[in-house]
C-alpha cells in the first residue's frame, strides 16, 4: 500500500506545494501516520499521511476487506503565527490512527474528540469533518479501489460540539456562516448557540 500513499502525497504536493515539516507518529498495533506542514502565505495547513493505506472498515464486518471501503486523510487549516499550532501534529494523528485503532469510519459530518486542546492553549477539543473535495481534490485510486479524499476538519469548542449533537452537523455549519466566523482563527471564540 506505499504505492497509495506515494500517490497521495504526490496530490498533497500538487494541491498544496512542498511541505516545509513533517513528522512521524507510530502507535502500537498500526500503521506509522505522518503529518506534513505547508506553509501557504498566513495560512499554515497540516495533511494526515497514511490514514488511506488501508480501507476504512465497518466495525460490524466479521473480515475487512483489504481494497474496498473508504479512504481518507485530513486537512486542518490554521492562521499562521496566533498560536503554537505546530503542538496539533500528535492529536491529527491520533485522530488520522482512529480507524484502525477503534474501527471508525470518518466521514464527512462526524465529530472527533482529542479529549484535550488542539494545540497549546486551544479553546478546541474535537472538530467537525468536513466535505471533501474543495483545497485538495479527490484521488482516484484503481478498481476496485475507494478514491482518497481528502477531509477537511473544522476546530469546534465544546460548547459547539455539544451544539452539533443535538442540531447536528449541517446547523452549526449554518450558524458559523451566518455569524461570519473565521474557522481559521486559532484563537477563535466559540460561535453564539442562543
Amino acid at each position: 500500500m506505499s504505492d497509495v500513499l506515494a500517490l497521495v502525497e504526490a496530490r498533497l504536493r500538487t494541491a498544496l506545494g512542498e511541505p516545509d515539516a513533517r513528522a512521524a507518529v507510530t502507535f502500537l498495533g498500526t500503521d506509522r501516520v505522518e503529518v506534513l506542514r505547508f506553509l501557504d502565505g498566513d495560512v499554515v495547513r497540516y495533511a494526515t499521511l497514511g490514514m488511506s493505506a488501508q480501507p476504512m472498515a465497518d466495525p460490524t464486518a466479521v473480515v475487512a476487506d483489504p481494497l474496498r471501503g473508504p479512504r481518507a486523510e485530513l486537512v486542518l487549516s490554521v492562521r499562521a503565527g496566533r498560536a503554537d499550532t505546530d503542538k496539533v501534529l500528535r492529536p491529527l494523528a491520533v485522530l488520522a490512527a482512529s480507524p484502525q485503532v477503534e474501527g471508525v469510519v470518518v466521514a464527512p459530518g462526524a465529530s472527533l474528540d482529542t479529549g484535550e486542546p488542539l494545540w497549546p492553549g486551544a479553546p478546541f477539543t474535537s472538530v467537525l469533518v468536513a466535505e471533501s473535495g474543495g483545497l485538495v481534490p479527490d484521488l482516484e485510486l484503481d478498481e476496485p479501489m475507494d478514491p482518497v479524499r481528502f477531509l477537511p476538519l473544522l476546530p469546534m469548542t465544546p460548547n459547539e460540539a455539544a451544539w452539533k449533537r443535538v442540531q447536528g452537523a449541517a446547523a452549526l455549519e449554518e450558524r458559523w456562516l451566518r455569524h461570519g466566523t473565521d474557522l481559521r482563527d486559532p484563537l477563535r471564540p466559540g460561535v453564539p448557540l442562543g
